[in-house]
């Protein structure tokens, strides 16, 4: 009987503890930029963490990327009100559920959100929740002197946009890069492969001094993480 109450304890305590490793992870960076990191099962892949941006100006909060579910994004929100912050908007990288699962939520919150108009596009096309703002240039200064937003070109979708935070040095790719021990490019079903190496370059010209880069999923790295999504996607069109 001691052996078998052992047995359920510890079988007990893997599965809580693989519950707590799954939960919403919210990461200090700088001293105004959080990541957080969300978890869902997606197919073959298995259990997935996305990764997204908290940055802090002021008393405000605005997130890069939402949770992956609706459920994870209330629990952000709520993490922001316990600092004493005030969201006052979100930015969606692209229209895949990695980026923009939480976006209904806000909406319903009545928060500003936004992406670009390819990218609601996408969004209406399946039949999901679009931004109520929308970012019409390529180039745009989202926060003066603290978030900026840039189009490279098509890559991991065709919507992809990536976010500069200038004070920190720091490039949010999303999905449109990928982290060193990605061994490939993961799904491509609404990729331009041929396009990427050279949108990947646009960033790269774009922001020379960049100093830590967070992708869509895995581990954050330094400009070499560009420069491998480049290389992965040559080796996929056999260049």
């Amino acid at each position: 009987m001691r052996h078998i109450i052992f047995l359920y304890v510890f079988f007990s305590s893997m599965a809580f503890a693989n519950k707590e490793v799954h939960k919403l992870q919210i990461i200090k960076l700088a001293d105004n930029v959080y990541q957080h990191i969300s978890y869902k099962k997606v197919g073959s892949y298995g259990m997935v963490g996305a990764s997204g941006l908290v940055v802090i100006d002021g008393g405000n909060a605005h997130i890069i990327d939402t949770p992956w579910t609706v459920n994870d994004t209330k629990k952000l929100v709520t993490w922001i009100g316990s600092k004493n912050l005030t969201l006052t908007s979100a930015v969606v990288t692209h229209f895949h559920k990695d980026a923009s699962g939480g976006l209904s939520f806000l909406n319903s919150l009545k928060i500003k959100t936004y992406a670009t108009p390819l990218t609601n596009k996408l969004l209406n096309s399946k039949q999901r929740d679009k931004s109520n703002h929308e970012i019409k240039n390529s180039e745009y200064e989202f926060i003066t002197d603290r978030i900026e937003i840039f189009y490279p070109g098509a890559g991991h979708s065709q919507d992809n946009i990536v976010v500069w935070l200038p004070k920190e040095k720091i490039l949010f790719g999303g999905c449109f890069v990928k982290s060193l021990e990605s061994k490939g490019l993961g799904y491509t079903g609404h990729a331009s492969v041929k396009d990427w190496p050279i949108s990947i370059q646009n960033v790269i010209n774009k922001y020379p001094n960049v100093e830590r880069v967070v992708p869509g999923h895995g581990q954050i790295g330094d400009i070499s993480l560009l420069r491998h999504t480049a290389q992965l996607a040559l080796d996929k069109i056999g260049l």
